[in-house]
């Protein structure tokens, strides 16, 4: 399979696949405490924990085609996060297995300025174009109001809950493209 990588051009943003050592980008990003306050436990390890998940996301572009973007700043180059659609396999059924599944990790310091809106309207519009799937779910904690806005404003909505392992309680919201 040949693929065409893609990278997205937004108004304010860069969306591009990772790169190898890109997983040290993502460790600094969840480093921060506001940040990762909404993905679970904090893995012992971050460094090793980061390569794993980076490890995965390049997984998803190889065998499925699409995978998590990272974001950047136009203008400055300035690291803005990592979002997109992944393969996900949360082990829980609930329509939460084998599926395209939308994430966004934003940094702090690019919170309110409404890119994570902006990149994620980007790469779903990517998606819908070439990858001819009609759902996508995705699990937000239900204390993340953030992303639960967000989450609606993309055109998500919630369809379900459940327990984490351990104990969150998340939402599950999936948004489905009418067919062509």
């Amino acid at each position: 399979m040949t693929l065409d990588w893609p990278k997205i051009n937004t108004e304010r943003l860069a969306l591009r696949l990772p790169g190898p050592e890109d997983y040290l980008l993502l460790r600094d990003l969840v480093a921060d405490p506001e940040v990762h306050r909404f993905l679970g436990p904090r893995p012992q390890d971050p460094t090793t924990d980061m390569f794993s998940r980076a490890m995965r996301a390049a997984g998803s572009w190889q065998l499925y085609g699409y995978g998590l973007f990272l974001a950047f700043e136009r203008s400055s180059g300035a690291f803005v996060g990592q979002l997109g659609m992944f393969r996900s396999m949360r082990g829980f059924g609930k329509g939460m297995d084998d599926v395209a599944e939308a994430g966004w990790i934003v940094a702090r310091e690019h919170w309110g300025k409404g890119y994570a809106h902006e990149a994620m309207d980007a790469s779903l519009e990517w998606f819908d174009r070439t990858q001819g799937i009609g759902r996508i779910a995705c699990m937000i904690e239900q204390d993340n109001a953030a992303s639960v806005k967000l989450a609606n404003k993309l055109g998500f909505r919630r369809y379900d809950e459940q327990r984490l392992d351990d104990g969150v309680l998340v939402d599950l919201f999936e948004r489905v493209r009418p067919e062509r």
